[in-house]
């Protein structure tokens, strides 16, 4: 079985409320104080609170670690109870706290929220987010490497402090090795392989995130590669034009995809399951352990592994926030700097947890950390990391993803 063989590295501004951040023994630290305190203060004020975490539910083995790893821990020592409250889309999350925003509520339901770089951008941008807490984390002083592109810009958007890494993941694609010995490692072969194994291959509708994260890895391929698009999408008067081969791919491929292209899974779940039943013979992940943890599970055959393209996959950092109208924003601070340590980025890194990638620099971790990591067993279906890194490459800026996701649904899902 493989190893995690880490090696060290070459997913509205604020608006601060002025509200306080009570305990059950009726201490209290204000809001502004929580940004400059003393770290024991934030952790003592943080005692009986009970942080509402919202998030994708859509994976059993996250909801799992959240509830029977993290909760535990972060009650026994620290005092907070943490309660995860699962949505759909992330979208959900930044629709509610716009409507929270736009009635001046200011007592939130909402104390941590998971979202992605393209919601990360909205919520910037329509002061959505409480402010700049991610540098008052121990564990992110400790553990990040802070200087990172991926760390310090969220899908090309400056982080500024308003949220803080807790995961990183990669593009994969996933097959049978029984049924694919020698899977495709470019767009080009794929679309042969569309071709010759017709029904077999399919990807979820856009906005599905993992869908639209394959249509951006087609867009590299087929458009002269990714150093054109980082810049503004706006300054890119020709952008259409440039945008033409990779629907031209798409729909040169839709007649020999899963019921002829009628139709496409609303969601990766909905994908897992055909590719789990066996009805198609390939599937995709922003997860480089997804498969892994889908063969613990008994839900992919043993013979699952994953592969990326020779020139490479998009990678990136997914990240957590907390709101502006958070009411336990201690209790929010505690806890995403306990999803940080050490040990829980560990845990996570299992497939029996998680199979999430780590988002600490390995150089800061000690010698006893570093070997946890080492020894966690990713299993035969993961790729070794020093595979995954060598062939990382940057997602496009937020502000491509509506052009694109809009694009799709005219040129390809209306054709």
């Amino acid at each position: 079985m493989k190893k995690y063989s880490l090696i060290a590295p070459g997913m509205l501004v604020l608006a601060m409320a002025a509200c306080s951040g009570e305990t059950e023994s009726g201490s209290s630290v204000a809001a502004g104080n929580l940004l400059t305190g003393d770290w024991d203060e934030i952790s003592e004020a943080a005692t009986g609170q009970e942080v509402n975490m919202y998030m994708w539910g859509g994976n059993d083995n996250i909801n799992r670690y959240l509830d029977e790893w993290v909760a535990p821990r972060l009650k026994e020592q620290h005092g907070v109870d943490l309660n995860r409250v699962p949505v759909n889309d992330s979208q959900d999350i930044i629709n509610q706290l716009v409507d929270e925003k736009s009635v001046g509520k200011e007592d939130g339901s909402m104390d941590i929220i998971w979202i992605n770089g393209e919601n990360f951008k909205a919520a910037k941008d329509n002061e959505l987010l409480w402010g700049d807490f991610s540098g008052q984390l121990p564990n992110f002083n400790d553990y990040i490497d802070q200087e990172a592109p991926d760390i310090a810009a969220d899908f090309g958007e400056p982080v500024n402090g308003l949220e803080a890494p807790w995961g990183k993941a990669q593009f994969v694609f996933v097959h049978d090795e029984n049924r694919s010995e020698n899977p495709p490692k470019s767009m080009e072969e794929l679309a042969q392989w569309v071709e010759e194994n017709p029904g077999q291959f399919t990807y979820p509708a856009l906005p599905d995130f993992t869908g639209s994260a394959f249509i951006r890895q087609v867009l590299y391929e087929t458009t002269g590669g990714y150093e054109q698009y980082q810049q503004p999408a706006a300054e890119i008067e020709d952008l259409e034009e440039r945008f033409e081969p990779m629907w031209q791919y798409l729909n040169s491929i839709e007649p020999f995809l899963w019921r002829e292209g009628e139709t496409y899974p609303e969601s990766l779940a909905k994908q897992d399951q055909l590719f789990a039943s066996g009805e198609i013979g390939m599937t995709m992940s922003y997860d480089p352990a997804l498969a892994a943890s889908e063969v613990l599970k008994g839900r992919f055959p043993d013979s699952t592994r994953t592969f990326v393209l020779d020139g490479g996959t998009l990678a990136n950092t997914h990240f957590l926030s907390i709101p502006f109208n958070s009411v336990d924003k201690a209790g929010a601070m505690v806890t995403i700097n306990e999803l940080m340590s050490p040990e829980a980025q560990t845990a996570k890194l299992s497939p029996e947890n998680w199979g999430d990638l780590t988002a600490l620099d390995f150089e800061k971790l000690s010698s006893e950390q570093q070997q946890a990591m080492n020894d966690v067993d990713l299993g035969e279906a993961t790729l070794p990391f020093e595979e995954l890194e060598n062939h990382q490459l940057p997602e496009l800026s937020a502000d491509y993803i509506e052009i694109i996701e809009k694009g799709w649904m005219e040129n390809v899902a209306k054709e």
